[in-house]
């Protein structure tokens, strides 16, 4: 049984067309990656996916349950959440109390004396082992926003990874990283979204070839292409569309 199934998906904008019927399936465990050049609507589908934006026409269904149109807040709480394109994280809190409220949002925590008291110690100890899986345990009485950037996109995949998510959404998780930036960024999300299930909108390709177990071209507003990366890399028409023949570069 697929854990998420997007079934003829439109949207527009006052009018503007941007999704046609998008049709899109990731299996427990599959690392998917949707690629497609600007505008294709690759953000759109994440933020219909993850309830931003309702849908015009379509369905959307997590684990086997309708979600159309759920709000973000809730479809979070049933295990799938996301990181955005732009970083979205508290600058003026430490790296430490960044992640922190994220684990006390998933534990829908209430303070109180007793309650405290009973569960910090616990809280402490998830936030500071998410902390060391993205290697940041060392910085975590920084200021989040005085952190370099990839340390930044780091911290933002750390939340998500806090709310102990069975569904990973990343979107362009290496936008704007130096080349050195986005290595160190890959060798992180390959190792802590082994053996959990993954999908990713990212515009550079060795990033996507590197993760990805299965591909999914979105060429302006349709689907074009699905399958392996093999399948992917040689396919006629998504060489057309996007990737481009190697010899005509």
């Amino acid at each position: 049984m697929a854990i998420l199934e997007v079934r003829d998906l439109y949207k527009d904008f006052s009018g503007l067309e941007v999704l046609f019927g998008v049709n899109l399936t990731v299996d427990p465990g599959e690392r998917h990656a949707v690629i497609g050049p600007n505008g294709a609507g690759k953000s759109t589908v994440f933020n219909l996916i993850t309830g931003k934006y309702k849908p015009s026409k379509g369905k959307i269904l997590f684990k086997d349950q309708d979600i159309t149109g759920f709000p973000p807040h809730k479809i979070a709480r049933m295990g799938l959440t996301r990181s955005f394109q732009v970083t979205n994280i508290f600058r003026n809190m430490t790296v430490f109390e960044n992640v922190r409220n994220a684990v006390l949002s998933r534990n829908m925590f209430r303070y109180n004396v007793l309650s405290y008291l009973s569960r910090m110690k616990g809280i402490t100890r998830e936030t500071e082992d998410i902390l060391a899986q993205i290697d940041l345990l060392e910085r975590k009485t920084e200021l989040a926003g005085e952190l370099a950037h990839g340390h930044q996109r780091a911290l933002e995949i750390g939340l998500t990874m806090a709310m102990a998510p069975e569904l990973i959404l990343l979107d362009e998780p290496t936008a704007g990283m130096s080349a050195e930036e986005t290595r160190s960024t890959v060798r992180l999300i390959d190792r802590i979204t082994k053996g959990k299930t993954l999908v990713i909108v990212e515009h550079d390709m060795d990033v996507v070839f590197t993760i990805a177990d299965r591909i999914t071209v979105l060429y302006y507003g349709q689907i074009l292409a699905s399958g392996v990366p093999e399948e992917i890399r040689d396919d006629q028409k998504v060489k057309d569309a996007y990737l481009g023949e190697e010899e005509n570069e």
